[in-house]
């Protein structure tokens, strides 16, 4: 089976005929349209195939309604679920961009060679991004800007930060 990528995650039921709401977890929420199936990834991390039927919406969450899925009950069995499609069918993304899920995992270390840690989530702010860097007892905070992580590779999960002064406190 291919790696999963996480696109929504349902939050809750919505009415009494198997409709849920969900947090949208992907920057191209227009992909929806273009869904036949899916893959939830359940709260007990089982996996189950799901038909998409019919999707809008409503105050920046997504309502989905899969098939098979009828009534309240069946909808809170996918509470908290993570909505997946295979990496395969991601969105293709320009040469120096890159999905939070590559990102994730990787290596940082400064052009001196000294490692700062793992990349443990990529903080959005509604401007650059910033790289939470976990490594030991330390948290690092680092923009994702070309001017500070100056070498991404994906292939072997490492990022390279020429980060300024005063960036980073040891």
């Amino acid at each position: 089976m291919s790696d999963l990528v996480t696109i929504a995650k349902v939050a809750r039921p919505h009415g009494i005929r198997g409709e849920v709401t969900a947090d949208i977890l992907t920057d191209f929420p227009e992909r929806f349209a273009e869904l036949e199936s899916v893959t939830a990834k359940l709260a007990d991390s089982s996996l189950a195939e799901l038909k998409v039927e019919k999707f809008r919406f409503h105050q920046h969450r997504v309502m989905l309604k899969f098939a098979g899925i009828d009534t309240v009950e069946d909808a809170e069995q996918l509470r908290n679920a993570e909505i997946c499609i295979d990496e395969a069918d991601a969105v293709e993304l320009e040469a120096d961009e890159y999905f939070d899920w590559e990102l994730e995992g990787c290596r940082v270390a400064t052009l001196a060679g000294q490692e700062l840690g793992t990349v443990a989530e990529v903080m959005r702010t509604g401007g650059t991004e910033i790289l939470i860097i976990r490594g030991g007892e330390k948290e690092f905070l680092v923009p994702f800007a070309e001017a500070i992580c100056v070498e991404v590779d994906i292939e072997n999960k490492r990022i390279v930060v020429d980060p300024p002064e005063g960036l980073l406190e040891f």
